[in-house]
């Protein structure tokens, strides 16, 4: 072991601050969660560049006392602890006095701040944990951080910070899980000039929800409100239809702070088993408020991790509540649907309703009483009419003739019978018409002959075909003979014989008997296309733009890479505050499926960004060529089955599904004769 040296105060808290500092967004945490310990109202946010260049946050809490002000830059010094039991019972998000020693030591910081029992505010400057100056200043009750030049004193740290979107992104994550912590509280967040956020205050979830993540995932939550063993949990889930294929948009907050806690995510899965898919899963905002002396806090250097002394209540507190809310939605879905008054509010009459009373309509004004005698309704009276008409205006004389005796004696009998008839009588044909239609038919046969002299461009072998049809349809049973039992595909190798089961392609090549599953065997075949083509003119335009809400870091990666969606055939555009737009996407998908995909693809990118491109391409071609394909039990065609049989047995790169599987299997003739006792 080497000579132990004792560091200096100005190496000390640059080492210190690398635990507590690590992007811009850590500063951001530290300083909104001190405003919301300051009783804040209103919290506002600005950055530029990502925040490496310029941190604006601004509350109206109760301020910071003059002689304050720069205690409270020394490390571990803190308003929120004072005596050792305090720890046991931390209720602040803040508690260490580690983070403006950290935040002053890496950066150029000015604060200006004034306490609700002062009439005049402090400014206080220091750049690199030195102090600048120190001064008085006009300012409003509350405090106003301005952070310049992040890490300039630091450049190992500073290579390693990311691209300008990709932090100003971890902010606006960090801001959307306060605002969702605390929706009493009013936040702005202002990224480069340009307004990025802004919750109402309220005090209710449901409205940062829609500011935070949007109406559309807003309309599809479920309130939950539940307590059980002193666990109170509270907040919205997803309903069953709206689960995604990531945990990405769960949201847990212990006592207002936001956590990772597995033991409500894995209660909250649990209270969605059978309701939903495998491989899916739910949404959630959900808070739990539970005794301070339950949990530690202290347990990551972020804070975003607990302890708790017994986990069995949360989870039965959590599962329960979910659970409660999940039966209580599907409960109201069934007693409006059963309870007709539930409809009376509802003014438009239903399609049934409207049909039925034109049907009333029609049916009053055909039976309408005249001269006190019911007149049934002659569909053939407006045929009749023509004869009002001049001649000359006739193109051909009408085949209907009147016949009002036998009208009025076949109305007489069916009135009696209780129901409406009506006749007509026809005239008879003439001898010359019937002279011409046999006249017709005799010339019949001589049209191969007239079509051959009026076009010359119609072959000779054309004319033997239209022969060879005529007479086959002449003699029907020889026609039988000919027909062949299973349908030939244009190679000989193979004949192609059905569908088991909706899912499996049966040919027959050889002396052998091929399954081929259709699923995989298309998938495979979507697959080499999508990567030979780079999804080229495998891409469908939408009617109507989809959107598709993610998690920050899932959306930081998707902006910074929107050309890899277009080589796999969707056409997505940043539509900002995490929401992508879909504009077009592969053959096949459903809404659903492309919501899905999207997500997806957006998760895979985000945690493999070190991975080379071929390798997130390929994954992402395996994804959509699993959901585009024909799907095992669903009705397929014929042509579709066997032009992809033919693919199979042509194409070498066909054998095995993208995920590994077989796409077809063999049972020889040989195999089957001995199941039949044959050999």
């Amino acid at each position: 072991m080497g000579v132990i040296n004792v560091l200096d105060k100005h190496v000390a808290e640059l080492i210190a601050a690398g635990e507590v500092v690590e992007r811009p967004a850590s500063v951001i945490k530290e300083l909104v969660e001190n405003s919301v310990d300051a009783g804040a109202k209103n919290v506002t946010i600005e950055i530029k560049n990502g925040g490496t260049t310029f941190i604006r946050v601004n509350d109206d809490g109760c301020g910071i006392m003059k002689d304050d002000v720069k205690n409270a830059f020394l490390r571990h010094a803190t308003s929120k602890v004072k005596f050792e039991n305090d720890l046991d019972k931390i209720s602040t998000l803040g508690f260490r006095g580690e983070a403006l020693a950290s935040i002053s030591a890496v950066s150029k910081l000015q604060l200006i701040t004034r306490n609700k029992f002062e009439n005049i505010g402090s400014s206080y400057e220091i750049s690199g944990g030195e102090e600048v100056s120190f001064s008085d200043a006009g300012c409003p009750v509350g405090t106003t951080f301005i952070i310049r030049d992040l890490f300039y004193n630091v450049p190992a740290r500073m290579k390693f910070l990311k691209k300008d979107i990709s932090e100003g992104n971890a902010v606006s994550a960090i801001i959307d899980k306060v605002a969702l912590s605390h929706p009493e509280i009013s936040f702005t967040y202002i990224k480069d000039g340009r307004q990025m956020l802004k919750t109402s205050g309220d005090g209710k979830l449901k409205s940062a929800i829609y500011s935070v993540y949007g109406r559309e995932f807003a309309l599809g939550l479920i309130p939950v409100n539940y307590e059980l063993n002193g666990v109170k949990v509270y907040g919205y889930i997803s309903k069953p239809v709206e689960s995604r294929p990531n945990r990405n948009m769960q949201n847990f907050f212990i006592n207002g702070r936001y956590v990772k806690t597995r033991t409500a995510s894995i209660a909250l899965d649990e209270a969605f088993k059978g309701s939903i898919m495998v491989g899916k899963f739910p949404s959630c905002v959900l808070h739990i408020e539970i005794s301070y002396e339950a949990i530690d806090v202290n347990v990551h250097p972020a804070k975003v991790e607990v302890r708790f002394i017994n986990e069995k209540p949360v989870f039965d507190a959590v599962y329960h509540a979910v659970k409660s809310a999940l039966l209580s939605s599907d409960k109201s879905k069934n007693v409006a649907l059963k309870n007709p008054s539930a409809f009376n509010d509802i003014k438009t009459p239903s399609p049934f309703t409207m049909a039925k009373s034109i049907i009333k309509e029609k049916s009053s004004e055909s039976v309408k009483p005249e001269n006190k005698e019911q007149k049934a309704y002659n569909p053939f009276d407006e045929l009749n009419n023509i004869s009002t008409v001049p001649n000359e205006q006739i193109a051909n004389k009408p085949i209907f003739s009147k016949n009002e005796q036998s009208n009025k004696q076949n109305f007489s009998s069916s009135q009696k019978k209780g129901y409406t008839s009506t006749s007509v009588a026809v005239e008879p044909p003439k001898q010359e018409q019937i002279k011409n239609y046999l006249d017709f038919l005799e010339e019949a046969p001589k049209a191969d002959t007239i079509l051959s002299q009026n076009n010359d461009n119609i072959s000779a072998d054309s004319t033997k075909n239209i022969s060879e049809s005529k007479n086959i349809n002449s003699t029907p049973q020889q026609e039988n003979k000919e027909i062949k039992p299973l349908v030939e595909v244009d190679e000989p190798t193979f004949r192609y014989i059905g569908e088991a089961f909706k899912t499996y392609i049966i040919i027959e090549k050889n002396k052998e008997l091929i399954l081929i599953d259709k699923h995989a065997a298309h998938e495979r075949i979507i697959y080499e296309r999508l990567k030979k083509e780079k999804g080229a003119g495998f891409s469908q335009l939408l009617l109507k733009p989809i959107p598709v809400t993610l998690s920050k870091p899932d959306y930081d990666a998707s902006v910074n890479n929107l050309d890899m969606f277009r080589e796999c055939a969707f056409d997505v555009d940043d539509f900002g505050n995490g929401v992508l737009l879909v504009r077009s996407a592969p053959q096949y998908l459903d809404e659903s499926d492309i919501v899905d995909a999207v997500v997806e693809m957006a998760q895979h990118i985000a945690e493999n960004k070190k991975d080379i491109r071929s390798e997130k391409m390929d994954w992402i071609y395996h994804n959509v060529a699993c959901r585009a394909a024909i799907k095992a039990g669903n009705k397929s065609i014929d042509k579709e089955l066997i032009e992809i049989a033919k693919l199979v047995e042509t194409d070498p790169n066909i054998r095995y599904c993208p995920h590994g599987r077989p796409t077809s299997i063999v049972i020889t003739k040989h195999e089957i004769e001995k199941q039949f006792g044959r050999v």
